[in-house]
């Protein structure tokens, strides 16, 4: 099964590691550090222009969606009950 993640994102839900409020990272120290980490080995994608909500992480990238985190994890939920 697959998740839309915004824009023309959409992953497996297989790869799918974790889904945090973006606001996870300006009050966590290892937040910042993790997705810092991610950037500068260019790992971390944009998905469109609008503001990010939500950080995506999954087994190779990180990403930052203009999807609010509660959507994404309602979607994720859905496909685990399947």
């Amino acid at each position: 099964m697959y998740i839309h993640l915004g824009g023309d994102k959409i992953i497996r839900s297989s790869e799918l590691i974790a889904i945090f409020d973006i606001s996870i990272e300006k009050s966590s120290k290892v937040s910042k550090q993790f997705v810092t980490h991610s950037q500068q080995g260019k790992k971390l994608e944009q998905i469109g222009e609008e503001e990010a909500k939500s950080i995506v992480v999954t087994k190779n990238t990180v990403y930052y969606s203009p999807i609010s985190s509660s959507t994404l994890k309602k979607r994720a939920k859905v496909l685990l009950e399947i």
